[in-house]
């Protein structure tokens, strides 16, 4: 399996269980304005046409962590500080993080980092992208490591 092919499919399942996480979240009550899925449905309903529906916001959610940042995962995976693939993928999860923060949240009208929504936000997403880093790095390293590359990409 190539590197491009690990990194998504971390990446799918780094973001499986970051959905997870949200659907906890929301079903708690916790921070219910932050709604990746509300603003990515929004957003593209707003500036593409696409249909008001939150499949729409799924799809583009997992499209997101499945392909952009699995890929790009893989190409900065060696630049990336830390000995351990789970590190990695948690250093990386900060660059995804600053990304939805300075990118997304003010375009969805949450403001910089989120803080429309208030101080919580920031904190609660950065956990949650630490989680996803944490997932993603591991299950990188994992598939490596059941390629024949060795157990030393999770461990070393």
């Amino acid at each position: 399996m190539n590197r491009y092919i690990r990194s998504m499919t971390a990446g799918f399942v780094a973001t499986a269980a970051l959905s997870l996480l949200m659907l906890m979240k929301g079903a708690m009550g916790l921070m219910p304005a932050l709604n990746p899925i509300a603003m990515l449905t929004d957003m593209a309903h707003a500036q593409m046409g696409m249909p008001a529906s939150p499949m729409v916001g799924w799809v583009a959610h997992f499209m997101i962590g499945t392909v952009a940042w699995g890929i790009l995962f893989a190409l900065l995976f060696d630049k990336l500080p830390g000995r351990r693939a789970s590190v990695k993928g948690m250093s990386f999860s900060v660059l995804a993080w600053l990304t939805m923060m300075v990118g997304p949240m003010p375009m969805a009208g949450a403001g910089l980092f989120g803080l429309a929504l208030g101080m919580m936000a920031p904190v609660m997403a950065l956990v949650m992208h630490l989680i996803w880093g944490a997932v993603l790095g591991y299950g990188y390293g994992r598939f490596q490591s059941n390629t024949g590359a060795g157990h030393s990409a999770i461990f070393s």
